[in-house]
């Protein structure tokens, strides 16, 4: 995976963590509110969480994770291999796309050192049930690390189904990646070595 994704992701997590009480109609709100709570619980809980990594796991699972729409995000994901599968299939991917996701960046959320998060005009149609927030994540002595969220309305709230890092989609990357797989292993094939895959971070 790009560097650029697996050192911004953390960054992702951390600014969309805990869930908020924000209008349906101001998504921005939701990103820079929960930045400010999940920086709080950060520091405050910095020695708990490096005496014990494993607790970020559970932070990302049961906080994390609603903010995401992972069934949207497979679907986008696999492309015109989603309409293929068959129910079973598309469960067992969005089980173990979102468990990859989880493993492969829960720890670096202990990475954060101060970093600098600068939120920037948000990108929205009269109307429109989507809607980009922008922000860039800026470290001392490093160039400004631009991060994009894009939103759908969902009901009363607002999910995640793509992020681009550094100008470099999220879900993108993952479907280039995932299609060449597909195409040696088939999709059950996919499945298989990603459910390896998490099964050896456990």
């Amino acid at each position: 995976m790009n560097r650029h994704l697996v050192a911004g992701f953390w960054l992702v997590l951390l600014l969309l963590t805990t869930p908020v009480v924000a209008s349906a109609s101001m998504p921005e709100d939701i990103v820079r509110q929960t930045s400010d709570q999940m920086l709080a619980e950060l520091t405050d809980r910095k020695q708990e969480l490096q005496a014990s990594p494993g607790k970020i796991y559970d932070l990302v699972e049961h906080i994390v994770l609603p903010r995401f729409d992972f069934q949207r995000m497979s679907r986008l994901v696999l492309g015109k291999y989603w309409p293929r599968a068959s129910e079973s299939e598309k469960g067992a991917f969005v089980n173990a796309f979102q468990e990859l996701l989880v493993r492969t960046y829960a720890t670096a959320l202990l990475n954060y050192s101060g970093q600098e998060i600068v939120y920037l005009p948000v990108q929205r149609k009269a109307d429109s049930d989507e809607v980009t927030v922008n922000t860039q994540v800026q470290s001392t002595g490093a160039l400004p690390i631009p991060i994009d969220y894009r939103l759908y309305r969902d009901g009363d709230d607002w999910k995640v189904f793509d992020v681009s890092i550094d100008g470099i989609s999220l879900v993108s990357n993952y479907r280039s990646s995932f299609a060449s797989q597909i195409r040696r292993h088939k999709l059950s094939g996919l499945i298989q070595k990603l459910e390896q895959r998490n099964a050896q971070k456990n």
